[in-house]
């Protein structure tokens, strides 16, 4: 069995954090460049598995994150892949980005500690006394609380596969696809704090069996946008989305 962890594609967020605030979170949605990356991202994906010494009859169950730019970046990736090698298509609510709670939409630190002082120097004191991964932002989730839940995802994954079960794409959040790395190679918690979140529609490949253990790899590093390329932006050089498409 092979599980392929798929980040999404580069999203309005990614390059204007104004965008949170104008979808919200679940509802922000890819650029048109991160858009072609999951599609690269995709094609390096099925170049791999054509070149194994023997292509295995298991087919490519997906599952994916719920909000907007992780079903857009699971609609390129059908869009490249062989129709005969998908199987199973899913969506799991627990593969959703993490919850910052009063700061989501909130990237900068001084407008956090403008807008929550109080809760912003808890937070702070937290982070300082327990670590980051524990620390819960207010009304929201720590990164100890993703992993929590990824484990559960994880066990839903055991449930439905063996060694000779089908291979897996999981397209996720930088976080929550790092916690799933952790749970599943059984990582202590020094690998996800010093670990770096993998790159819009970067490809982590994890591969072994049960008995002889596995390891993982990064099996594709998406390209970066090339700076000062206007095929993808408005005339007022507003980001281009893609229109979502509607797929199982």
């Amino acid at each position: 069995m092979r599980i392929f962890l798929v980040r999404h594609g580069e999203s309005l967020g990614n390059i204007n954090e104004n965008a949170y605030r104008q979808f919200g979170d679940h509802n922000v949605p890819l650029t048109q460049w991160g858009y072609q990356q999951v599609l690269l991202a995709g094609r390096a994906l099925a170049s791999y598995l054509a070149e194994l010494p023997e292509r295995p009859n298991q087919s490519l169950d997906i599952w994916y994150s719920p909000f907007l730019r992780t079903r857009q970046s699971k609609d390129a990736l059908l869009e490249v892949l062989p129709p005969g090698w998908v199987g199973d298509v899913r969506e799991d609510y627990l593969l959703r980005e993490q919850d910052f709670g009063l700061f989501t939409e909130i990237y900068d630190h001084a407008e956090r500690r403008q807008k929550f002082p109080d809760e912003f120097e808890k937070w702070a004191r937290m982070r300082n006394n327990s670590g980051k991964f524990y620390a819960r932002p207010p009304d929201g989730e720590s990164r100890a609380d993703v992993a929590q839940r990824l484990r559960l995802f994880l066990q839903t994954v055991n449930d439905d596969t063996t060694d000779e079960g089908n291979d897996i794409i999981i397209v996720g959040h930088g976080v929550t696809n790092r916690a799933f790395e952790m749970n599943f190679l059984h990582h202590a918690v020094d690998w996800f704090e010093r670990s770096d979140n993998p790159g819009n529609s970067d490809v982590t490949l994890i591969e072994g069996t049960r008995r002889q253990g596995y390891r993982s790899i990064l099996l594709h590093k998406a390209s970066e946008r090339k700076t000062g390329n206007d095929e993808f932006r408005h005339a007022h050089g507003s980001e281009l989305t893609i229109t979502p498409k509607t797929t199982p």
